[in-house]
């Protein structure tokens, strides 16, 4: 999909606030993703690159480097469980089986519904109060199993 006009001039005014347009990559693909269907399918890279004026090897590099963008259509709501050290000493293991459970959703895929995408990350840096997830960007901390399901049933 081609940006829209109004992505475009959301571009223009925002690589006026980094020394080089390539700069404005990450953010702008952030847009990208959150106005184009959730994910940044090979058209939106190579509109992105265009409008760098840099190869779309380059910008799949930044998209693929990043676990934040994703490259296939993801569910509805994006569901993070972190498993680094804290949150794995804490119980990070049964907030997982919650959410799947719940969810319907295995670990990196989406439910058969593509209400949810549930996927393991590492550290979110909620170490203090582990464990923890993110879902649609929001943390929720000091997680039980219970909780982590109270969250999911609340989404709409």
């Amino acid at each position: 999909m081609a940006l829209t006009d109004a992505l475009k001039a959301e571009f223009d005014e925002l690589v006026t606030h980094y020394p080089e347009r390539r700069a404005a990559l990450i953010p702008a693909l952030h847009r990208c993703q959150e106005e184009l269907g959730g994910w940044l399918s090979p058209e939106t890279i190579e509109a992105a690159a265009e409008y760098f004026e840099l190869e779309p090897v380059e910008v799949y590099g930044v998209a693929s480097f990043y676990p934040m963008f994703f490259l296939k259509p993801v569910g509805q709501h994006v569901v993070s469980v972190c498993r680094n050290i804290s949150c794995d000493l804490r119980g990070s293991d049964e907030i997982m089986a919650a959410v799947c459970s719940k969810t319907g959703a295995r670990p990196g895929g989406s439910s058969e519904d593509n209400r949810f995408y549930v996927e393991h990350v590492e550290c979110q840096g909620g170490c203090a109060n582990a464990p923890m997830m993110v879902v649609d960007g929001k943390y929720h901390e000091d997680l039980t199993p219970e909780r982590a399901t109270e969250i999911l049933e609340g989404l709409s």
